[in-house]
């Protein structure tokens, strides 16, 4: 018999979100730090795919940065052919980001189980694809990682692009520079390491619109360094069995050109010309975003379009499964976290005992709860308050160090020097710090 804490009954659905809301269906799959497996909110009895992150992995595999991006990003999303956030939360062991579930399946199962797909399948999925790096680009956020491993089915059918653990903003007037992503899906510009933007994902498009139709990527290597050889320099070919059609091909050329002003999607010249290319001139790309478009294929509902090993290695293999647990320290918020994590004592600063990774992800990686955006937006206004709060305290420990440095000065000058000339330097020095100071706020330093 469950103690009364846990019955269902008692259990306050308009609290803050946590795992407790969620009922926790059947395992769907993995990544590196992760699993995904599908839930079901008790008080809506919606479906969401629960990605959830081991906090202890993810610190060892270095990748607390990514995550809370990743989740930053996510809030920032609300597109009809994404993969959208709907909630997010934390225990003491893992992060958890709620999705739109798609049962459809990833296009990597479809296309190991089909070997190749018809061009209906394939322009419709770039077309819808094509729609949702626009909206990502007009946001200036690259994805980076476009992939089939990447872009799932719905159940009605339509492609959502998904997986934002290496996606970012980016500004139009500083290029990235870091190498990321999967190697064999990375356009060059990335590569020749001379600063990259948006350009990068229209190439990926081009790698998976060849690798669908012919069943093989287009640029192959033995070794990494051959593969980036292939991509800086091979031209494009397709196998003599292939039954590709002359406009695909071309199609295909025109997102695989290393010349970024005339890649096809890049910008919204571009992106005209992909809409208005032959091979995609019958898609209704105004009915693409609400979905009204008719997909050409739609998943069997009756099987499961996942890798069953999933859900029997979450069954047999795992020691330690997922289920809700108290948290061992009450969570803090933004604002409490400003009076307790880094505390000011004369010159001397004291750190919290938690890890710097931990506190991080205790700090940065805030509730999300999509019914309640009134909620969301004052945690980020704590979250900005106790930004700044931390950076007023390491100046207030570092202005500190500097007027002991002064007043140490201006005595030294005093004793060494019995002309008024070297004491009234020393003070004067001390002076001018100590009005800079004032000028932001530090007047009790100077008292």
């Amino acid at each position: 018999m469950g103690a009364i804490c846990c019955r269902e009954s008692s259990l306050d659905l308009d609290s803050e979100v946590d795992l407790s809301h969620f009922a926790l269906l059947r395992s769907v799959g993995k990544g590196a730090f992760g699993k995904v497996r599908v839930v079901q909110h008790k008080g809506t009895k919606q479906l969401f795919a629960l990605k959830y992150i081991n906090k202890a992995r993810c610190i060892q595999m270095r990748a607390v940065e990514n995550i809370i991006s990743e989740r930053r990003l996510l809030e920032r999303i609300d597109c009809g052919l994404i993969v959208n956030l709907r909630y997010a939360f934390q225990d003491d062991e893992y992060l958890f980001l709620a999705l739109d579930l798609m049962t459809g399946g990833d296009m990597r199962f479809h296309l190991d189980r089909l070997g190749v797909m018809p061009e209906a399948y394939v322009q419709f999925y770039v077309a819808e694809i094509s729609w949702a790096l626009r909206y990502l680009h007009k946001k200036n956020i690259v994805h980076r990682d476009l992939k089939p491993d990447n872009i799932l089915l719905s159940d009605q059918g339509h492609a959502h692009l998904t997986d934002f653990n290496i996606a970012v903003q980016f500004s139009d007037s500083k290029p990235l520079t870091s190498v990321a992503g999967s190697l064999a899906y990375m356009g060059p510009e990335i590569l020749l390491k001379r600063g990259y933007f948006a350009s990068v994902d229209w190439w990926s498009l081009g790698v998976v619109c060849y690798e669908l139709l012919v069943g093989k990527r287009p640029f192959r290597g033995k070794t990494n360094e051959a593969l980036q050889q292939a991509i800086l320099h091979d031209n494009i070919t397709f196998p003599e069995s292939s039954h590709v059609s002359p406009v695909a091909r071309d199609f295909i050329a025109g997102l695989l050109t290393r010349d970024i002003n005339k890649r096809l999607g890049v910008g919204e010249k571009g992106f005209r010309r992909l809409m208005s290319h032959s091979w995609l001139q019958h898609i209704p790309w105004d009915l693409l975003e609400t979905k009204q478009a008719v997909p050409p294929f739609i998943p069997d509902s009756k099987r499961a379009n996942f890798d069953p090993t999933f859900e029997l290695e979450e069954i047999l293999l795992n020691d330690n499964p997922l289920k809700v647990r108290k948290r061992n320290q009450p969570k803090r918020s933004a604002t409490s976290n400003a009076n307790t994590s880094f505390k000011s004592h004369g010159s001397e600063v004291v750190l919290s005992e938690t890890s710097p990774e931990r506190q991080l992800m205790e700090d940065k990686f805030l509730t999300f709860d999509y019914t309640k955006p009134e909620e969301n937006e004052r945690r980020k206004a704590e979250m900005e308050q106790h930004r700044w709060a931390q950076k007023m305290t390491k100046t207030n420990a570092i202005s500190t160090s500097y007027f002991s440095t002064a007043k140490s000065t201006a005595a030294t000058a005093s004793s060494s020097s019995p002309s008024a000339t070297g004491y009234s330097k020393g003070q004067e020095s001390y002076s001018r710090l100590a009005s800079s100071f004032r000028y932001y706020g530090f007047q009790h330093l100077t008292d």
